[in-house]
């Protein structure tokens, strides 16, 4: 039965199309400088500027407060600092998700969720597989478990007219969860030298941003002090920091997009963000952390065992696992493909999803100080991001018809 629409639904549907449209042009075209900046870190770390390079990723920064000092090379203010950014319009676009988009209706949440959780799962395996032996390559079993939804998108956006609807917002929903659980494997796998003083502050801004929300304050700027407050006790607490924007996103209010006429401060933040994390601090983190050194290197080094997991894990785990699991809930009745896809659309999106990149390489940040193992990871992250972009191009553009099938 079709419920008649009212002006204040048409007007809300009309919003969240505007939002989606918006969303997916943002991110494609981001992902698309992603790239670029990946490429140019390449270029910069094996030429004659990589003197220059690695003096910009060891510039020291101070900042002094009386006392109070923090003193880290630019490489760690990147993903320290503005990665907490990234981080909290990551948590905005969750929370909002949760509230009032693909992920507050269960029957539109079942598939994304059991794909997303497969897809973390069997990569993971599969780097266990690879590393069982070597406790301290263990330490990145999680690398291959991301997807970077930007990247995705920059490269289905090549595909154009070919790619429908339900795919783009199947992967973005994927891509919404798999961020959700790397949040959580950073906060319970990467954290170490807990301070229970740093905690304690951190708590006390948590509170304060509580009770801003219980009195119905929906100014920004007090979350914001806040916020930075958080973010800074986070950091001295051994707790990765970017986990202060996570939760500083969550605790910003999201006005019920039923009424057509109220203000969501979460949505003009995110709105506010999201050109700058796309177009700036997701290029200045690849740039800052993609630039992998191949002098010396040989095709050998990736059959090493740490590689080869992260690889493996990302370009075969990651369809396996989401691929295998979208067939099995369509076998049994919980859930179906969405419009416009069929099973070969399916393994082109699980492809897809073994575009690790951003998230990829900021778990490989925090697993390994060792920089032999780091460049492993980075190499493995690099090649099955490259593989699975090409293949999975490739694959949509064999499979899928020249115009997108409208649901």
């Amino acid at each position: 039965m079709k419920v008649p629409h009212t002006s204040g639904d048409t007007s809300s549907s009309m919003r969240g199309l505007r939002a989606l449209t918006e969303f997916f042009r943002l991110e494609a075209a981001g992902g698309i400088v992603l790239i670029a900046a990946a490429l140019l870190a390449m270029v910069a770390a094996n030429s004659p500027l990589a003197p220059f390079y690695e003096a910009f990723r060891n510039l020291p920064v101070h900042l002094r407060v009386g006392d109070f000092e923090i003193a880290k090379p630019l490489l760690l203010w990147i993903n320290d600092g503005l990665m907490a950014v990234f981080f909290l319009l990551v948590a905005l676009e969750i929370k909002r998700e949760m509230l009032s988009g693909q992920l507050a209706r269960r029957s539109q949440l079942v598939l994304p969720l059991v794909c997303a959780c497969a897809g973390v799962v069997v990569p993971a395996l599969v780097f266990v597989a690879f590393n069982r032996g070597d406790a301290d390559a263990m330490r990145g079993w999680a690398v291959p478990t991301a997807t970077d939804i930007a990247f995705a998108l920059g490269v289905l956006a090549l595909l154009g007219s070919r790619v429908p609807t339900g795919m783009k917002l199947l992967l973005s929903t994927i891509a919404v969860v798999d961020d959700l659980i790397a949040i959580l494997i950073i906060a319970m796998f990467y954290s170490h030298g807990l301070s229970v003083a740093a905690l304690v502050g951190a708590a006390v801004a948590i509170v304060g941003m509580a009770l801003l929300n219980l009195r119905g304050v929906t100014r920004l700027a007090p979350y914001f002090v806040l916020g930075t407050l958080l973010w800074v006790c986070v950091l001295k607490s051994g707790v990765h920091a970017t986990l202060a924007g996570v939760v500083t996103g969550l605790m910003i209010p999201h006005a019920d997009r039923q009424d057509a006429n109220a203000h969501s401060p979460l949505e003009s933040l995110e709105h506010a963000l999201h050109p700058w994390v796309a177009y700036a601090i997701l290029p200045l983190f690849a740039f800052a952390n993609a630039g992998l050194v191949l002098a010396g290197m040989s095709p050998r080094d990736l059959l090493e065992p740490l590689p080869m997991g992260v690889m493996v894990g990302l370009l075969v785990g990651k369809p396996v696992g989401i691929v295998g699991a979208a067939v099995l809930m369509r076998s049994v009745g919980w859930a179906r493909f969405p419009d416009g896809m069929d099973l070969r659309a399916m393994v082109g999106l699980g492809l897809m999803c073994g575009i690790g990149f951003t998230m990829s390489l900021f778990i490989a940040s925090l697993a390994y100080a060792d920089p032999v193992r780091y460049e492993e990871a980075v190499l493995g992250v690099l090649v099955a991001s490259l593989l699975s972009a090409v293949l999975g191009w490739l694959w949509l553009r064999a499979t899928l018809p020249a115009t997108a099938k409208v649901g």
